[in-house]
């Protein structure tokens, strides 16, 4: 299993020192959070802050993969420039699960006993995160993920286990149902991942169309490794007002002209999890049929006209366009829906971090550092957070912020909706906070 490292700058002068200080005061980090600028020589110990990357570089998670990958170093780059965390630098160790939970799982004790990072992050598909974190809890390691599975926030996980970059799925389709149903139709037929990601779908979004006066008629359940579809389109029944898919993987492009080519110019209403076609070009042949579509989005692929600075900001430091193309290279695009987790939660990281006074791995620091996360109420958009405001629970260890809701309009998204935070919360049953550490 191969690693790689993201080294912090080594060798600060005074100079540059001083230049990061101009740079930290003009991007609005790092001063926010603590009353003067910590340089690393000031620090009770000059050692990195160790923060273990498990990537899905290979496997069908591959291409957010590849973006978490890309954001992090940006995000470790702007701690480091602002002074690092606590005075101390950042260095990233990068280890690849192959997007499989056993691998995952093989990952979170190398980062533990061989790597001895500080904290575990940015695992995606719900299934490595499930065959993962029992792991880090019996190691005692915190675990940052990204993912957008329900499964932190439902209680299953452990204590050392968090969420606050990115919502769950339970809050999305809470938020996004009333707008479904209300514009698009009330029957609707869903076509899903056969896993705990694709189940949550099932299961919450049944529930809030229900809620709605809706019902789902159907549900199509495709295993996640499938590479053709056209055996399963024949499922959608012929009554369906409302199409809902989301679909994941390298096949997913497959899908999505199968799709097109299976109604032809005769389509229910459709709606989409923008994860159907992260990384892949709107301007593909054959997906001229989205036009008028309906997408969910995290955060808008394409810059908006009431683009905010701070998304001006994250683009530039991740390298993607207005079109949410890389910059370097017009024809690889990005999984600008949802790597914005992994930079808005290493923000996290640090904010906690800063908070308990972090300087080790000593059970003290680690059980200041959970602590101080869970005591986190909320994240106020800026730069450090540029997907927008949200609030944190730390019972459930889970954040919750704005959908967006993206029409396909002249060959891009434009937004046509986004929630209020409130609309995607629901009643909270899990406290870890109860858990002994």
């Amino acid at each position: 299993m191969s690693n790689s490292i993201i080294k912090p700058q080594k060798g600060i002068s005074r100079r540059s020192v001083l230049q990061g200080m101009g740079a930290a005061a003009g991007t609005g980090l790092a001063l926010q959070a603590m009353p003067g600028f910590v340089r690393y020589s000031q620090a009770a110990t000059s050692e990195p802050v160790k923060i273990g990357l498990q990537l899905h570089r290979t496997g069908i998670g591959a291409s957010y993969g590849r973006w978490y990958e890309r954001v992090t170093a940006a995000a470790v780059k702007v701690i480091n420039d602002g002074g690092g965390i606590n005075g101390r630098p950042v260095e990233v160790i990068v280890e690849d699960d192959g997007t499989d939970p056993k691998r995952g799982a093989e990952v979170v004790e190398k980062f533990a006993t061989q790597h001895k990072v500080d904290v575990a992050y940015g695992t995606l598909f719900s299934h490595v995160v499930i065959g993962s974190a029992p792991r880090a809890g019996e190691l005692k390691l915190p675990y940052v993920v990204v993912s957008e599975g329900h499964h932190v926030a439902s209680g299953k996980l452990n204590r050392y286990v968090f969420q606050p970059g990115i919502t769950d799925v339970r809050s999305q389709v809470i938020a996004m149902a009333p707008w479904i149903s209300k514009n698009l139709g009330k029957k609707v037929t869903m076509i899903f991942p056969d896993f705990a990601f694709g189940h949550d779908h099932r299961d919450y979004f049944s529930e809030a169309i229900k809620a709605q006066g809706g019902q789902v008629a159907g549900l199509i359940a495709i295993p996640p490794t499938e590479s053709s579809f056209t055996r399963y389109l024949p499922q959608i029944s012929s009554d369906t007002e409302v199409l809902y898919h989301v679909m994941v993987g390298p096949a997913v492009l497959t899908f999505v002209k199968e799709l097109g080519q299976f109604f032809g110019s005769s389509r229910p209403q459709i709606f989409g999890f923008i994860d159907s076609l992260e990384a892949v070009d709107l301007a593909t042949p054959q997906l001229e049929f989205l036009e008028d579509t309906y997408f969910w989005e995290g955060n808008p692929r394409y810059a908006q006209k009431d683009q905010t600075e701070y998304d001006k900001f994250y683009r530039e430091m991740v390298g993607v366009d207005a079109n949410g193309a890389s910059t370097s290279d017009q024809k690889d695009i990005s999984t600008y829906s949802h790597m914005f987790g992994c930079w808005e939660s290493l923000f996290a990281i640090k904010q906690a971090m800063e908070a308990s006074g972090y300087e080790g791995q000593t059970p003290k620091d680690k059980q200041g550092f959970i602590e101080a996360m869970e005591a986190i109420q909320k994240f106020d958009e800026g730069r450090e957070h540029p997907q927008g405001d949200k609030i944190f629970n730390g019972k459930n260890h889970q954040c919750y912020g704005h959908q967006n809701i993206s029409k396909v309009t002249g060959g891009r998204l434009e937004v046509v909706h986004r929630t209020a935070i409130e609309d995607g919360l629901y009643e909270v049953s899990a406290d870890y906070t109860t858990m002994s550490l």
